[in-house]
């Protein structure tokens, strides 16, 4: 192929690529964060100690500070929509939301469906439970019991977890992990299947209920950023600033404020 001709197509692309819609170049999705300086995150505000309520009736959590931390770095406004867990994909397949930063494990199933930047954390199951003998199991096959009531958070990887190791067992799909914690501490069921971090949490917020959890996580997870996979150009935007909070130490720093230092413990209701 003749130089003339290499400069031709160039010229061309470069011409077809000024015509076309900001849209269609940027994304839908970048286009629509930089024209309305908003950037619209979706989280269940009730997974702690990801993202919860505090005494005031505002959001905390390790998303709430990463979610911050990228609008800032944006130089956009950043507009939590908090929503049951189990709404948070299809509002962002509807763009009703911009991403999903809600302890989102990363699954085939899942990337068929989004893209995952990330992971900026890696959690496991575990199970709550006051039962010492369901506190003490170190396979997930010790599950698989007709007698066992289990709890899971609606539409998640617990639910699933749940379905393919203990099929025997009963399973209960709950709305929200207060509710769960709620029925566990009640004796209405026998245990929360609940990432690590949230059953850890919930026995030390509640340390005169008898609450136990496991030493060991029973799976390894990697956790992640939804965004639309429909837009490259906003996933390469939001993994870039992931990437460079990662090696400047900044998301090192929010991890240790939320899962090493448990002062925050003091501002939940």
């Amino acid at each position: 192929m003749s130089r003339f001709i290499q400069r031709l197509m160039l010229t061309s692309l470069l011409a077809l690529a000024a015509a076309l819609p900001a849209s269609v170049i940027a994304g839908d999705t970048l286009q629509r964060v930089v024209d309305f300086k908003i950037l619209r995150v979706g989280m269940s505000g009730n997974q702690p100690p990801m993202s919860m309520t505090n005494r005031e009736g505002g959001l905390m959590g390790f998303d709430v500070d990463l979610a911050k931390a990228l609008a800032d770095a944006m130089k956009v406004k950043l507009e939590i929509v908090p929503m049951p867990f189990g709404e948070l994909m299809p509002a962002l397949e509807d763009d009703k939301i911009d991403m999903v930063m809600s302890g989102l494990s990363i699954t085939p199933e899942r990337t068929e469906l989004v893209s995952f930047v990330g992971p900026y954390m890696m959690s496991g199951k575990s199970i709550l439970t006051k039962n010492s003998v369901l506190s003490k199991i170190q396979s997930s096959k010790d599950f698989d019991r007709k007698d066992l009531k289990l709890l899971a958070l609606s539409n998640s990887t617990s639910a699933s977890f749940v379905k393919a190791v203990a099929p025997s067992a009963q399973l209960v799909e709950i709305a929200s992990y207060d509710e769960g914690v709620a029925m566990v501490i009640d004796g209405k069921a026998d245990a929360l299947v609940a990432d690590m971090p949230v059953c850890v949490l919930s026995v030390m917020r509640f340390p005169e209920a008898g609450l136990t959890t496991l030493e060991r996580p029973l799976t390894v997870e990697p956790v992640g950023i939804a965004v639309s996979k429909d837009d490259p150009q906003f996933f390469n935007l939001v993994d870039n600033y992931l990437r460079a909070y990662e090696k400047t130490g900044i998301l090192g720093k929010i991890r240790e404020k939320w899962f090493e230092d448990n002062s925050w413990i003091a501002a939940m209701p």
